[in-house]
């Protein structure tokens, strides 16, 4: 009789133990399952909206250029108002993408992201890399301040037509693909998805 109700009671507290694990074993779970942030394209969006021009390609360069200019008359040179002036500088051109203008769906276990095609962000000339040669001025034609920054100007488009020539927005656009994979896959609750992620055609 005493084997009998030992048994029960003994029955009884491995029962207790193993619904008390059970149920907080279920806490816990429920607990972590609560704490995990819903998966929203909003979500995405604004955790890439944050980062906003995401720079990928740098581009460096050395370059030359010549200025020259003439007064005419009737397309007849003037003599003595010629000006001229060849510089050699240094620049650097940075290439990135704008994630303000990303486009995030989430069907089941898969995310898709659609990225616009990356462009230049900013393109500047070392100042103190220029050097002057073979200056030639004029009273008649004096070099201005505005010649120089014509020549600027002008230099910049031609470098970046070089540079973009070279595959510069191929090289930046899949640099950023793999920068954004990075970047999601810091959160560990986005690790479970099939990211995509695509260039947008739209130009």
């Amino acid at each position: 009789m005493k084997n009998k109700s030992l048994k029960k009671s003994i029955f009884l507290i491995i029962l207790i133990v193993f619904l008390s694990g059970s149920l907080f074993f279920l806490g816990l779970k429920k607990g972590q399952d609560n704490s995990k942030p819903e998966i929203t394209s909003s979500l995405i969006n604004n955790r890439l909206s944050s980062v906003k021009e995401l720079v990928t390609t740098e581009y460096h360069y050395k370059n030359m250029g010549s200025f020259q200019n003439q007064n005419t008359f009737y397309g007849l040179n003037l003599p003595f108002t010629e000006k001229k002036f060849i510089i050699s500088y240094e620049g650097l051109i940075k290439v990135g993408v704008d994630l303000n203008n990303t486009k995030v769906s989430i069907s089941d276990n898969n995310i898709d992201i659609i990225i616009p095609s990356s462009k230049i962000i900013s393109h500047e000339i070392d100042e103190d890399s220029i050097k002057i040669f073979d200056e030639k001025t004029s009273i008649f034609n004096p070099i201005k301040v505005e010649d120089y920054a014509s020549f600027s100007s002008d230099q910049k488009s031609k470098v970046e037509k070089d540079a973009l020539s070279k595959g510069l927005i191929k090289e930046a656009n899949e640099k950023s693909i793999k920068s954004i994979k990075e970047i999601i896959n810091l959160d560990p609750n986005l690790l479970d998805y099939n990211l995509n992620i695509k260039i947008s055609s739209n130009k």
